[in-house]
């Protein structure tokens, strides 16, 4: 779930859900992976480039999606003694009809400025990160990787 607005007008319902969504959501799915993965699995979860970035407006946004990292660090340390890897992905805006609804034409160009080529990113650019980290990206754990094509950097 995404909310663009100033902190002023962001009301406890709306904070509620934000983080009910993007926070909670992600800790229950960490933790029933945690009790089924088998030993040497793997658990991504998805989080935001905003993580990264100093902007208004996406406060409680990216403040929602910040658990979502330490809860993917904390479990890789749990789950480590089972070899299993637990990583964190951040695509930057994502080319999905989730983006557009609350972004202006300006803001949208904004964006695809940011990005590497004047895009925004594109599933096929998570997709195949995703996959690695699955397969021969194995001894990764623990981390946040950040693929947004340079429109943000930590």
């Amino acid at each position: 779930m995404v909310l663009k607005k100033p902190i002023t007008e962001v009301s406890e319902a709306e904070y509620d859900k934000m983080f009910a969504v993007n926070s909670k959501a992600a800790f229950f799915l960490l933790k029933e992976g945690a009790k089924h993965i088998e030993e040497g699995g793997k658990i991504i979860t998805l989080a935001t480039a905003l993580l990264a970035a100093f902007t208004g407006f996406y406060t409680p946004y990216a403040g929602s999606k910040a658990p979502v990292e330490h809860f993917t660090r904390g479990v890789a340390k749990e789950l480590s003694a089972k070899r299993i890897s637990v990583n964190n992905v951040a695509p930057g805006p994502m080319d999905t009809p989730f983006f557009y609804p609350q972004e202006s034409p300006e803001a949208v160009e904004f964006h695809k400025s940011q990005g590497m080529g004047g895009r925004l990113t594109e599933i096929t650019d998570i997709a195949p990160l995703i996959r690695f980290l699955c397969t021969e990206g194995g001894w990764i754990t623990g981390q946040t990787l950040f693929a947004n094509g340079g429109y943000t950097t930590r």
